[in-house]
């Protein structure tokens, strides 16, 4: 099934880190932001290692963001995709991330998952010139991590936002 990204990146002139997902969830589609498949694990994670209290909302969710300089979006802007699986991704489109940052404070960029990872190098790399960090997903069906081993990993990226 061919997929656009249906929602624009989420990002401020303050922002210091760009986390990058391969493509929005089938949820997040349908919700129009960013992790929000009930399982997914990502804004649990996040508030913890921040000691924020959890982003309920979109709009919590957004204000938490711009608090700790963090700004979303994806690698690609459409491909063919069956349900969420980024296994399955086909004919990849990418976005214009030097463009995204353009006049931010980005300086680090983040990938969840291997999918992410690949489509970025293979994509936008040579454009961005930015090596990306590799962070598992925080999807629910990745169970190759645990909550735990999600945190420590995550870690990482907590430090670059606070530097």
């Amino acid at each position: 099934m061919k997929v656009s990204h249906e929602f624009g990146p989420y990002i401020n002139k303050d922002s210091k880190v760009l986390v990058l997902g391969s493509i929005p969830s089938v949820k997040s589609r349908e919700l129009g932001f960013y992790y929000m498949h009930p399982q997914n694990r990502f804004w649990k994670l996040m508030s913890d290692l921040l000691n924020e209290k959890f982003p309920n909302t979109m709009d919590e969710k957004k204000e938490f963001l711009k608090q700790n300089k963090i700004a979303l979006w994806d690698v690609l802007d459409s491909c063919e995709i069956n349900g969420s699986s980024d296994n399955s991704i086909k004919n990849p489109k990418a976005n214009d991330i030097k463009k995204l940052i353009k006049g931010t404070d980005v300086k680090y960029i983040f990938v969840t998952g291997k999918k992410a990872l690949e489509l970025y190098n293979k994509y936008c790399y040579n454009d961005v010139l930015i090596e990306a960090i590799y962070l598992p997903s925080t999807s629910g069906a990745n169970c190759a991590f645990s909550y735990d081993e999600l945190k420590k990993r995550y870690e990482i990226l907590v430090k670059k936002v606070k530097n």
